[in-house]
């Protein structure tokens, strides 16, 4: 009978086999955002995008592009008959640009939140809010990633 035995050398073997798998670049295709141009036109239609109403708080710098805090409100008096609908967020450099997503209704107090995302390099991240009356707002705000990152 065979028992399942480990030696040492295995282990090294296996240790370092992962260990040059984890140091291989990643590709270029990996780091490769989709154009954030369609997903905005999926959700905005035929509307005319405005600037403003939208305070993105962003670092222009992102230390480590593994966490990036993100806080945002949207300037909504949150009535029946005027609030915000929704919020998206995209990152044009990410594999998946599409970020994050929000949905708000009157009954919410203020169209606000506070969200880590991942970026994978330097990028643009633009906001996106449909309103309830149809109107859209977008701003954009540039963040420089300086290490980690899921993409270096």
């Amino acid at each position: 009978m065979l028992k399942d035995v480990r030696t040492r050398r295995d282990i090294l073997f296996v240790t370092a086999g992962f260990a040059a798998f984890a140091a291989l670049p990643v590709s270029p295709l990996l780091a490769a955002g989709a154009d954030v141009e369609p997903l905005i036109k999926k959700i905005a239609g035929e509307k005319t995008i405005s600037e403003g109403r939208i305070s993105l708080d962003l670092p222009t710098i992102a230390e480590n592009g593994l966490v990036v805090p993100l806080n945002f409100e949207v300037e909504s008096p949150m009535t029946a008959d005027d609030y915000v609908k929704s919020v998206h967020f995209f990152a044009d450099g990410n594999p998946n640009p599409q970020v994050a997503d929000y949905t708000f209704t009157p009954l919410s107090p203020k169209a606000a939140a506070q969200l880590r995302i991942r970026l994978a390099k330097t990028q643009t991240i633009t906001a996106l809010a449909v309103m309830s009356n149809g109107d859209v707002f977008s701003t954009k705000k540039e963040v420089k990633v300086t290490i980690g990152g899921c993409g270096g």
